[in-house]
Parts: C-alpha cells; sequence; structure tokens
C-alpha cells in the first residue's frame, strides 16, 4: 500500500477538524454577539495555526504520547487509513446534527480499534491508559476552573467581559491548535516510522498541519456553535469569559504534561461550570454522544482494517 493515500486521509482529517472542532473555541463569543461568526471563525484561525507552529516549537510531548500508543508493525498503513477514514466520518456524521463530539476522542478510538484488528498485543495499553486519564482529566478541569472563575470574576460592565472574550477565544483556539495540530503529528510521525528510526518528523510538517487546521477553520461549522454556545447553557459575557479562561487553562496544563485531551470535551465542561441553567436534554445527548465515540469508531476502523486485509 503507497504512503500517499494515508497522506491525503490524515490532510482530510486534519481539515475536518478545523471545520468541526475550533467552533468550539468561539461558541461563547458568538453566542453573546461579542463577534460576528465570520470575524469569530477568522480569529480561531489564526490562533489555531499560531498554536500549532508555536508548540511544535518547543514541545513534542503530545505527538509523541499519541506516537506511542500502537505498534501496527508491516501493517501500519492499512491501519492508519483504517483510523483515520474512521475518524473522519464519525466527525461528519457529528457534525450533521449539530453535535460537537471530539476528533481526539474518535482518533484515539479509531488508533485502539485498528490496532485490536491486527492483535491485542499490537496496543500499548499504559500509552491508551495515559491517553483515557488526560480525555478525564480534561473535564474536570474545565468543569471546575470555569466554576472557579465564575466566582473569581468581579462584576462589571458587559463591555468589559466582552472584549475579554475575544482574547478569551484567542486563547482558547491557540491552545486547540498546540492540542490537536500534536496529535496530527504524531499520527505523521507513525506514518513515518514505516521508512526506519523512531519518532521523526520533517521540519515542514507543523506549518502543513497547522495550514490545513486554518483552513478547515474557515469553512465554518454554525451548527456546533449554536448547539455549544447557545442551546446548552445560558451564558452571560461574565460567564462566557469564565468558561473561555476556563478551557484555555485546562488545555494549556494538560499540554505542558503531554497529554492528549479534547478542546470539545474543555470547552463544553467549562460552559457547563461557568453557565446557568444548563438544559439537560442537551447535555444529556452530548454526554450520550461522547460515551458512543469511542466503541463506535473503534467498531468501525476495525471492520475497516478486516475489509482492507481481506481485500
Amino acid at each position: 500500500m503507497s504512503i500517499l493515500p494515508v497522506l491525503l486521509l490524515l490532510a482530510a482529517v486534519i481539515l475536518v477538524n478545523g471545520w468541526t472542532d475550533a467552533p468550539n473555541a468561539i461558541a461563547t463569543t458568538v453566542a453573546a454577539g461579542v463577534l460576528s461568526f465570520p470575524a469569530a471563525v477568522a480569529l480561531a484561525a489564526v490562533f489555531n495555526l499560531l498554536g500549532v507552529v508555536c508548540t511544535a516549537a518547543v514541545s513534542d510531548a503530545v505527538a509523541r504520547t499519541l506516537w506511542s500508543m500502537a505498534d501496527f508493525g508491516p501493517y501500519a498503513l492499512t491501519a492508519l487509513s483504517a483510523a483515520l477514514a474512521a475518524t473522519a466520518l464519525w466527525a461528519v456524521f457529528a457534525w450533521r446534527f449539530g453535535v460537537p463530539t471530539s476528533e481526539s476522542h474518535a482518533l484515539v478510538s479509531g488508533l485502539a480499534g485498528a490496532a485490536l484488528a491486527l492483535g491485542a498485543e499490537r496496543l500499548r495499553l499504559g500509552a491508551l491508559l495515559w491517553v483515557g486519564f488526560g480525555l478525564g482529566l480534561s473535564l474536570l478541569l474545565g468543569w471546575g476552573l470555569g466554576r472557579l472563575f465564575r466566582r473569581l470574576l468581579p462584576p462589571k460592565k458587559s463591555g468589559f467581559y466582552h472584549r475579554g472574550q475575544i482574547i478569551g477565544a484567542a486563547l482558547t483556539a491557540f491552545f486547540h491548535g498546540a492540542q490537536d495540530g500534536q496529535k496530527f503529528l504524531g499520527v505523521l510521525a507513525l506514518v513515518l516510522t514505516l521508512q526506519g528510526g523512531g519518532f521523526t518528523l520533517p521540519p515542514w510538517s507543523e506549518w502543513a498541519c497547522a495550514a490545513l487546521m486554518a483552513l478547515g477553520t474557515l469553512m465554518g461549522g454554525k451548527r456546533i456553535i449554536d448547539t455549544v454556545g447557545r442551546k446548552m447553557v445560558c451564558l452571560t459575557p461574565r460567564s462566557g469569559f469564565a468558561a473561555d479562561l476556563g478551557c484555555a487553562g485546562a488545555l494549556a496544563l494538560c499540554t505542558l504534561l503531554g497529554l492528549p485531551v479534547s478542546t470539545t470535551h474543555a470547552k463544553t465542561a467549562a460552559i457547563l461550570g461557568a453557565g446557568a441553567d444548563p438544559d439537560g436534554k442537551v447535555a444529556g445527548s452530548l454526554g450520550a454522544a461522547w460515551l458512543l465515540t469511542f466503541p463506535a469508531c473503534g467498531f468501525l476502523a476495525f471492520l475497516l482494517v478486516k475489509c482492507l486485509l481481506a481485500w
């Protein structure tokens, strides 16, 4: 199997990630009317790009964590193709219904399912548990920091928090790029491992990843913004700013620890922590989608590997 189809699939998943995952970074800003949708999307695209490039220049810890999850051996191209295809299909399915699922969560489950299709010994359980710990930690940190900032921020005129939300959206988009860009660089390193040696990345990789993610962000994702920023919980400018700070803080801490985590999980949890009167039905549907992501993407990747090997 040629390496080119896998690289094209990876590029498609990065593009879809910017399209469906990055809108979480700007959901509160758009919902509060601080920025128009086009302006917020442009802001997110710029800071997504900066997040990928700046983080890659100083640390590759998150990429190395994902790279160490599985040993696909001679079937690496087949397994990675299946995992990436499952991730993209799940993301588009979720976007169609406006559900903000996590591409990080989907990618991890796709890699795990593909590895299991080749044999349980191909999956490195320690790395998988570390990733799972990060996904759980991002929920707790997002919720806790969102609630903490809501209590600490003093009452001020809404104009102050409107300006603050622009900064908060920029920070969240930056750390989304830092997190998800590193994950996709980890997948690229898995592809390049086939050429011999250990973890390695070409100098152009972070710029290519950053450009694709920024381009995907510019494509929109308005349905997800409506679900997260408007339908799920009632946000004021103050609580919206608290949610932005909570999410950015959670992502920053997990990035420093080398934990691959989800912007979707962190931002949604921060909004629930900072907001008031959450809609239980909407929050419940999001939780159900998150619970379904791991088995659904893992099983889809498992089936795709089996089909590709049989074919």
